[in-house]
């Protein structure tokens, strides 16, 4: 499990418009990478909108923001294009990305267990060194939990 003060590490995928993004293509920047489990559901769109809601604010702060999930290009596109997100999606199908980030685990839902997404945020700073996890991520607040945290 990846920690605060450990190296975070680099990934490749694309994003809603097909182009390979890797973690390394923002070096010299801060990043809010955020994992969610899917599309168009109410929690994950809810933190979706208040990240990019507040995106000017992360911007003027050094930031850059990449949300990470399991779903297909295709999706994210039509995600990002229904909520008008002004950042990147990464699909990682294989699921490559949150495994490296120990965001894919045990998960337990009325009583039933099984392995999914665990909703994560890490803050990296410009170095590429994790910052910050959020484990107990507030969907509808998310930007006020960041800012609470770094002190913004």
């Amino acid at each position: 499990m990846l920690q605060k003060g450990d190296k975070a590490p680099d990934f490749q995928g694309y994003n809603q418009k097909g182009e390979r993004i890797n973690l390394s293509d923002f070096s010299g920047k801060r990043i809010i990478l955020y994992f969610y489990p899917k599309d168009n559901t109410p929690g994950c769109t809810a933190e979706a909108c208040n990240l990019n809601d507040n995106l000017a604010h992360f911007t003027n702060q050094g930031f850059v923001v990449i949300g990470i999930s399991p779903d297909s290009i295709d999706s994210h596109e039509r995600f990002a294009t229904k909520f008008n997100l002004g950042f990147n999606l990464v699909a990682d199908t294989d699921k490559s990305i949150t495994q490296a980030y120990g965001a894919w685990g045990e998960k337990k839902n009325y009583g039933k267990t099984y392995m999914g997404l665990l909703r994560t945020t890490f803050i990296i700073d410009a170095q590429g060194v994790i910052e910050a996890i959020i484990t107990k991520v507030d969907t509808k607040a998310h930007t006020e939990q960041i800012d609470k945290i770094l002190g913004l």
